[in-house]
């Protein structure tokens, strides 16, 4: 008899003691309430998708900017542009020099850690050709060492050399995006224009094109491009040519690239130089033009520096300002404008973005949580005569309390896997609506980190049921009608 009061412990045991059958149990109570079951995993859902969606675009965003921050020359780059004088030497400014070629000479004497040198002569210009009229974003003087500054490449024809910069010919290397402005771009046309040789009007000056640069794009704009030619191929569905209907992603320093005209210093000194912009992207103009056009050393819009590494950026700095202190007479009539700023921006935003993104995804996962322990809690009251029989057959408050515990972490494992399957859908759709055209990028950590979290919150939700279920008595149990 004593043997056989301890089998019907020793079953319960059996079949609750081990976590694979409590689970079994878990999702069989589940399967049992489908519809309370999937209204309670909804929050679990949206709080993992929406943190996985908000991980992508964030990542997709920081992924963007740093290509674009790598090509425009990374963060060993730094420009040096004609300021305001500070206060106190605002009755020098009659001997204000700005940025001349005196700078770049004595900059690369005197300043070790200066690896390249490039300087510009900015104008605003509108270029015309074949019957057509177009502004692109750039157009600079510069010297041959610009290709390797610019982080350029050559894909068709040369650049221009020193001897074409001492003798100031009427040459120019464009990019892609004034070709195919003014002769058609290789979708338009059905093949690649290469206008090398023709004739090209920068401000009704006429300059024979000698280069065309290679076309810029980022990685999304790339894989985009070689969907559309497949498609083309194929004789698939036609790709609206439309620029409104085109979308073009976020990659706004490869554009600028693409709408860039080069040509040599000497000759945007010689041919425009009552044109040249001397305070960088900004409009204020040389205020004494006839000063400008008498002097002997030509002044220029800006120089862009090259340091030797960017972990001797700062010592870089202090010599460049030391030489430039001397060469302008004490005059600070310069500043620095450096990549660091760029990268330290990128930082912040990504920061904030995934803490005010975190915020709403914990807040969604916390009403999720509050869900799963209100079903939980729902459940236990229907099921109070059930534990009190298998209590009183042996079944102990452990036994009690790791069923009711799984049964909550069942519910948020599988909201946490259709969560998983819905941020796949958010992205996509996110992908689409993103102003900024980057493409949202999924890693393995934001799944896993969003899932652990649905996973840690059905253990929390499910402390406080298990444990009222584990105290239950068993004899007020089978009294509870």
């Amino acid at each position: 008899m004593e043997g056989q009061a301890q089998n019907p412990a020793e079953l319960v045991r059996s079949t609750w003691g081990g976590l694979g059958p409590t689970f079994v149990a878990g999702l069989r109570e589940i399967w049992a309430h489908k519809f309370r079951s999937l209204l309670t995993m909804l929050g679990i859902v949206l709080g993992v998708s929406s943190l996985v969606a908000m991980s992508g675009l964030v990542t997709g965003m920081e992924h963007g900017a740093r290509e674009a921050l790598i090509a425009i020359g990374g963060l060993a780059r730094v420009r040096i542009e004609p300021a305001d004088l500070p206060v106190d030497q605002r009755h020098l400014a009659d001997q204000a020099a700005g940025i001349t070629l005196r700078d770049v000479e004595a900059l690369e004497r005197s300043a070790p850690l200066v690896r390249l040198l490039s300087p510009e002569m900015r104008i605003p210009a509108t270029v015309s050709a074949n019957g057509r009229t177009f502004r692109p974003w750039i157009c600079l003087g510069v010297r041959p060492a610009a290709l390797e500054m610019l982080e350029h490449r050559i894909a068709h024809g040369r650049m221009f050399n020193e001897l074409d910069d001492e003798l100031a010919r009427n040459v120019c290397v464009i990019g892609t995006a004034t070709r195919d402005e003014l002769w058609g771009s290789p979708e338009q046309t059905g093949r690649e224009i290469v206008p090398i040789g023709e004739t090209l009007y920068i401000n009704g000056v006429p300059f024979v094109i000698i280069g065309m640069f290679e076309h810029y794009e980022s990685e999304q704009e790339r894989r985009e491009r070689q969907l559309r030619q497949r498609q083309q191929t194929q004789n698939a569905m036609a790709v609206p040519r439309d620029r409104g209907q085109v979308r073009r992603p976020g990659g706004f320093a490869f554009r600028l690239k693409n709408s860039t005209v080069l040509i040599p210093l000497n000759t945007v000194w010689m041919r425009f130089r009552d044109q040249v912009v001397t305070s960088g992207f900004g409009p204020r103009w040389f205020r004494n033009v006839e000063t400008l056009n008498t002097r002997p050393d030509p002044v220029l819009s800006g120089l862009e520096v090259k340091v030797v590494s960017v972990d001797l950026l700062p010592e870089a700095l202090q010599q460049i300002r030391n030489v430039l202190m001397l060469t302008h007479r004490g005059i600070e009539d310069f500043q620095f404008r450096t990549q660091e700023e760029w990268a330290e921006q990128i930082d912040t935003f990504v920061r904030n973005a995934r803490l005010s993104g975190g915020l709403i995804a914990a807040i969604s996962l916390l009403v999720g949580g509050i869900g799963i322990m209100n079903i939980m809690l729902a459940s236990i009251s229907e099921r109070v005569r059930e534990i009190g029989i298998r209590k009183s057959v042996g079944a102990s408050d452990s036994d009690i309390f790791v069923q009711i515990l799984v049964e909550s972490v069942v519910i948020a494992v599988l909201g946490g896997l259709l969560g998983m399957a819905a941020a796949l859908g958010l992205v996509q759709l996110v992908s689409q609506l993103s102003p900024t055209g980057n493409e949202p990028i999924i890693t393995p950590l934001a799944l896993g980190v969003a899932f652990g979290f649905s996973v840690l919150v059905g253990i929390v939700a499910g402390i406080y049921p298990a444990v009222k279920a584990a105290r239950l008595s068993p004899i007020e149990a089978l009294r509870y009608e």
